[in-house]
């Protein structure tokens, strides 16, 4: 029988504080036409991201869309809304890093992940298959406007948690 690693663990029980969290907040929401938008899931995906990597951020993101979509707070375009950030921003960490550079400023790249990426996967691919294309058509320029503010204030958080955490000394 293996023993698992004390670095795994930590890891793991980070990743089931970050997700309880956001899960916690998800009452917190702001609603934009047939989605849900959530800053908490963007400030997770910055925090996650940086301090565990693009694999954990990722899984965290889609833990929690399940458990909100399953709890009914939250919609299927939690998934292109949290994911993308998440992957990019964990990428983004990890050749910051291995650049000598500070990885926090990873953060930045939660709302190309989110506003673009995971927009547009809502948009072209989401949106037809659930039959809202035509709103999500008649209220575009509303809908990104929605997602484009939850990802600034989830990152500013974010990003505001690292840099606290840094100067703390802790976790880095």
């Amino acid at each position: 029988m293996a023993v698992v690693s004390g670095v795994f663990l930590r890891r793991f029980s980070l990743a089931l504080m970050l997700a309880a969290l956001t899960v916690a907040l998800s009452p917190v929401f702001i609603p934009v036409g047939p989605t849900k938008a959530l800053p908490w899931q963007h400030m997770t995906n910055v925090i996650s991201g940086v301090l565990l990597g693009p694999v954990w951020a990722t899984v965290i993101a889609f833990v929690v869309g399940v458990v909100r979509n399953a709890l009914g707070l939250g919609t299927v375009y939690a998934f292109p809304g949290g994911i993308p950030g998440a992957v990019l921003v964990g990428l983004g960490a990890y050749m910051l890093r291995r650049a000598g550079r500070p990885p926090e400023y990873a953060a930045f790249l939660e709302p190309l992940g989110t506003a673009v990426i995971g927009f547009l996967l809502a948009l072209f691919i989401f949106a037809p298959l659930l039959g809202h294309f035509e709103r999500w058509v008649a209220a575009l320029s509303i809908i990104w406007l929605g997602w484009l503010a939850s990802t600034f204030i989830g990152t500013i958080i974010g990003f505001t948690v690292l840099k606290v955490v840094r100067r703390a000394g802790i976790l880095f």
